[in-house]
């Protein structure tokens, strides 16, 4: 079956839309370099642009959920949510420049597909062989970010070995790093919008210094590094009755078990440290190592 052919638009109509399109992308432009005003008075403000001043987790992640709430239409939201995400990042490189260091234990593309897609080009990206010199990369920095991958599959089972090449979770307790007045912290989770087929997808959690607001973080979820004689599915059960889960998990041989359980922000040490004493797995030291915002899934 044959259709008829559409008539072409009349090309006055295409020089309206296209002039129309200029018009737009200018104005755009020009809503960029407002915006980067508004951020010269905000540093003059705050009289200062040292690194590491700038990070804003809870507000970050409240403006993506704006963003897919309030998108509709044609274009993708992975592009609407990339678009932004550069902005954000740039900007505020712009008012205190930083590194982005990536652990690439588990390969460079998935980690490096995701620093370009959260944080642009524009902010140098610093591969590292394994999450412990992620985390003393960001120790010894003026105020940079670290990205690692996790795998929470990981933690369904313990792992005994580590070594070069096996990727955060299987053996190596990179939380341990994280522990300590002062030490980095886990301060987001990524991506912000979680969905199938993000582009960069791969579940990463970022840390920092500690921020010098901390009003600025967002404890939806709140993480704890645990070490116990001996973990077991009523312990495990027992996180679960607080809404919590398993991050990640390890056993050195000889050692103590050794967990990192994200529990959601209305509980305190206390209450959790009650919950694995009742489940048989009390704890030997129980140590906060960040937070992050609640996932938002479309």
């Amino acid at each position: 079956m044959r259709f008829p052919k559409r008539a072409a638009p009349p090309m006055e109509d295409l020089a309206a839309l296209r002039a129309e399109i200029d018009r737009i992308d200018a104005e755009m432009h020009a809503l960029l370099i407002q915006r980067g005003g508004i951020i010269d008075r905000l540093i003059a403000v705050k009289g200062t642009s040292a690194s590491g001043s700038a990070f804003r987790p809870g507000r970050e992640a409240a403006m993506m959920r704006r963003v897919a709430d309030r998108h509709r239409g044609l274009l993708p939201l992975d592009t609407v949510e990339g678009i932004w995400r550069v902005i954000i990042a740039t900007f505020t490189y712009v008012q205190a420049p930083f590194s982005v260091h990536a652990d690439i234990s588990a390969g460079d593309p998935a980690m490096r597909d995701s620093a370009r897609f959260h944080f642009g080009f524009t902010v140098p990206y610093r591969p590292h062989p394994t999450c412990a010199a992620v985390i003393e990369a960001v120790a010894a920095s003026r105020g940079d970010l670290g990205i690692f991958r996790f795998d929470p599959r990981a933690a369904q089972a313990p792992a005994t070995g580590t070594g070069p090449g096996r990727g955060p979770g299987k053996g190596e307790a990179w939380w341990e790093g994280l522990i300590g007045e002062g030490r980095p912290k886990v301060i987001a989770r990524l991506p912000f919008i979680e969905r199938p087929a993000h582009p960069a997808g791969t579940p990463v959690f970022v840390v920092a210094k500690p921020l010098d607001d901390p009003a600025a973080a967002q404890r939806d979820w709140v993480l704890w590094a645990v070490r116990c004689a001996a973990w077991t599915e009523e312990a495990e059960r027992a996180v679960q009755g607080l809404y919590g889960e398993v991050v990640a998990r390890g056993r050195p041989k000889g050692e103590a078990e050794r967990l990192l359980l994200a529990v959601p922000g209305g509980v305190g040490a206390r209450q959790l440290a009650d919950a694995l004493d009742g489940a048989g797995a009390a704890a030997s030291s129980l140590d906060e190592t960040g937070s992050h915002a609640a996932r938002f899934r479309v």
